[in-house]
């Protein structure tokens, strides 16, 4: 997959957790791509926005319980 011109961003509620945090770019038109931050050349998973933004409200869904 190409993933020139992504911008990663790591989330701002990630803080000093041991590493354990995920990267995303969601500006490439079409794909939404997350990465490992301990390891960012070992692979890439690519969403439909679609897709992402129902992981991310289903996250903070459960968040609030």
């Amino acid at each position: 997959m190409n993933v020139t011109g992504a911008r990663w961003r790591k989330s701002t509620r990630s803080g000093n957790n041991g590493g354990n945090c995920v990267e995303v770019a969601d500006n490439l038109p079409g794909v939404v791509l997350v990465r490992d931050t301990k390891d960012r050349e070992g692979g890439t998973l690519a969403f439909t926005p679609g897709a992402w933004r129902g992981f991310v409200d289903l996250a903070r869904a459960a968040r609030r319980r």
